[in-house]
């Protein structure tokens, strides 16, 4: 009993140290600024309401405008579908509120069927794609960033991160619960890959075994991976 407890307090001190590491990993990345020339700006979506945009939204809006201006990029994508008892998308309201600080329409695309940061950048791929673009800036709080980069990287996108230089989250109060939100989901994701990736290495091996057994004429059967599900990551 009393080696179970010494266990269980030694896995107690190893996964706080884990998520500490990580905690100050989205930190020490919240302040680095990778701004440079890019095809494009993406910037997250953070809600809209009766067709306005939230605070920090609108914070994240305001610096994909200021690169814009700058000449950083050359057009911007805004993203966010509908909410809940919405009629219009968040996307269309950081347009609107774009095309009222000056940006011409022309230069503004919107991805409006995202509901998660996963899929504001994957769908936002498949814009840069159909539009010839390679590089982006990725636009959103600092402390959304490392998570955000990561999921940029998955998306097959050449991002460079450009955090806003203010955000709502100025003070404890909201900087630890969102700080809390995105470690424990920075976590999640690269477990949730790291399992996706041993179970594609895992088939992988065992249809490559099966083939050369097949070509050998072993009765065993052969094992495909088409047809398996993907895991589905928030």
């Amino acid at each position: 009993m009393k080696r179970m407890r010494i266990s269980f307090v030694k896995i107690v001190i190893l996964l706080t140290i884990y998520i500490t590491l990580n905690a100050m990993s989205i930190c020490s990345f919240s302040t680095e600024d990778q701004t440079c020339q890019a095809d494009v700006a993406i910037i997250l979506g953070a809600a809209a309401n009766d067709g306005k945009v939230s605070p920090v939204y609108q914070a994240r809006i305001d610096h994909g405008i200021v690169l814009y201006k700058e000449g950083y990029v050359k057009k911007l994508i805004v993203t966010g579908g509908t909410a809940e008892g919405q009629t219009l998308s968040d996307a269309c309201a950081a347009k609107q509120y774009a095309l009222s600080q000056g940006i011409p329409d022309e230069d503004i695309w919107t991805e409006d069927t995202s509901t998660i940061t996963l899929e504001n950048l994957a769908c936002s791929k498949a814009i840069m794609d159909q539009n010839a673009c390679t590089t982006a800036l990725i636009v959103s709080d600092p402390l959304h960033m490392k998570r955000s980069m990561l999921l940029a990287k998955d998306a097959k996108i050449t991002a460079f991160s450009s955090p806003t230089p203010t955000s709502r989250y100025t003070s404890l109060k909201t900087q630890i619960p969102f700080l809390a939100r995105e470690t424990f989901f920075y976590i999640g994701y690269k477990w949730i890959h790291i399992f996706r990736r041993a179970k594609s290495l895992f088939y992988f091996t065992f249809s490559q075994k099966n083939r050369y057994d097949a070509w050998n004429g072993s009765i065993l059967p052969r094992i495909s991976i088409r047809g398996l599900s993907r895991s589905t990551i928030r």
